[in-house]
């Protein structure tokens, strides 16, 4: 059986989202992927094409938004290579409803990715059941 490769590519600030990229990236290892835990200045487009699944992972920042200097440069640099690929999302949050996190699923959607599952979307520092969240986020990209 040939092995999933899964990315799970990340930023975080605070550290909350990071310890999600943590817990997805657990739950793909537990399906039997072959997982690389990536920060979004360690990944880029040409690097889609090399795995079979791929969970990204932002904090809303601002007024419900991505990161605008290294996340989402680099998330619009991927939308291209998003049709038909099985994507994940995931981020925290400190304010507001999740608006930021239904935005994004729409310029997924648009762009043709396959959303494998539900977002998972926590206020804060991610407790238990954000945790169990995300490795079940992990395990639906396998």
């Amino acid at each position: 059986m040939i092995m999933a490769k899964v990315a799970v590519v990340y930023w975080s600030g605070t550290g909350n989202t990071e310890t999600m990229a943590s817990a997805v990236a657990e739950g793909a290892k537990e399906k039997g992927a072959e997982v690389s835990l990536l920060e979004c200045s360690e990944f880029n487009a040409s690097m889609m094409d090399s795995f079979d699944a791929v969970a990204f992972g932002c904090p809303s920042m601002g007024n419900e938004q991505l990161e605008e200097d290294e996340f989402e440069p680099m998330f619009s640099s991927c939308e291209e290579k998003l049709k038909d690929k099985k994507i994940a999302l995931f981020g925290s949050y400190g304010w507001g409803d999740g608006e930021w996190m239904q935005s994004w699923e729409e310029t997924c959607k648009k762009a043709g990715a396959d959303l494998v599952c539900g977002s998972v979307i926590c206020n804060d520092a991610p407790d238990d059941e954000a945790a169990q969240n995300c490795r079940a986020l992990g395990r639906a990209l396998v």
